[in-house]
């Protein structure tokens, strides 16, 4: 299931006026997306940042934290209509720009008209975040679909090759690409055979794009946050009911994580403050030590 992008199909689907039911205000507990102490000092002033599976989660915290900062934002996402616009109202609040698109991105086209609109609309382009997921549990691998294989790899990384290629002629000196991975991709997960591969491919991307040339040369930053367990739309939609009790307990805190615990990650990440990390993964996850 991509990250809160309920379709599994390939079909584009078009900016609509229908709004559907808010997913997120459905969810008990409510994810905690807004770090009310957090006020901004102005890090991303002047910037603009296109955020995949902004619609909701950890793409939704991140949007308003960057808004906090001073950036304008693009949100990307499927279908979740609803959730988008009150995303795009969180951004609005912070006085900043926010435009929504909806699409597949795992659809090359799409992914170059997202970065065409962003820089129509919104003027520039310095900050990249790949995050848009999807996932699907399955016991057995006899399970997964040659389908639900492909969608996985188009939606999980293919569109991050889609949107950083559109991006990089609008991208140079202090920009920053920042793709969300997985603590899956270091420890696995035997429910998630697919999605956990993707995750691995992904922290294998950031790696050997911070050292592509061309990106060294543009002074281009990328880099990549591993979250582990937080509580997003995706969990109850993907995960059976019986497992949602104790999902996320296992860690040395003992809970999931809050999408606005991990947005200061990618607010780092896309300021100077990180400008000499390249290449590297912040793990978000409760305690969990894993071979890096």
């Amino acid at each position: 299931m991509q990250n809160n992008n309920r379709s599994r199909s390939n079909k584009q689907e078009p900016q609509q006026n229908y709004l559907e039911p808010d997913i997120q205000s459905e969810m008990s507990p409510h994810p905690k997306i807004d770090n009310n102490n957090d006020k901004g000092s102005g890090k991303l002033k002047g910037k603009v940042a296109i955020i995949t599976g902004g619609d909701s989660g950890i793409g939704q915290a991140v949007a308003l934290a960057f808004a906090k900062e001073g950036a304008d934002v693009a949100i990307v996402y499927y279908e979740a209509h609803s959730d988008a616009e009150k995303t795009k109202q969180l951004v609005e609040e912070q006085g900043q720009k926010c435009i929504a698109m909806a699409g597949d991105v795992g659809d090359d086209r799409f992914c170059t008209e997202v970065v065409d609109q962003t820089i129509e609309q919104l003027g520039r382009l310095d900050i990249l975040v790949n995050n848009a997921g999807e996932q699907h549990v399955c016991e057995r691998i006899e399970d997964i679909t040659n389908e639900q294989l492909e969608r996985t790899f188009r939606t999980n990384i293919f569109s991050m090759f889609y949107l950083t290629k559109a991006a990089m002629k609008h991208l140079g000196e202090g920009s920053s690409i920042i793709n969300t991975t997985s603590i899956t991709a270091y420890k696995g997960n035997p429910l998630l055979l697919d999605y956990s591969s993707t995750k691995g491919a992904i922290v294998s991307f950031t790696r050997s794009l911070s050292q592509n040339q061309e990106i060294v040369d543009k002074g281009i930053r990328v880099n990549g946050v591993a979250p582990g367990p937080i509580w997003t739309p995706l969990i109850p939609a993907t995960f059976p009911e019986d497992k949602l009790e104790n999902w996320g307990k296992g860690n040395p805190m003992k809970r999931p994580g809050q999408p606005k615990e991990l947005a200061p990650s990618y607010v780092f990440l896309a300021s100077e403050d990180a400008s000499y990390i390249s290449g590297q993964v912040i793990h978000v996850n409760g305690g969990q030590v894993v071979n890096g």
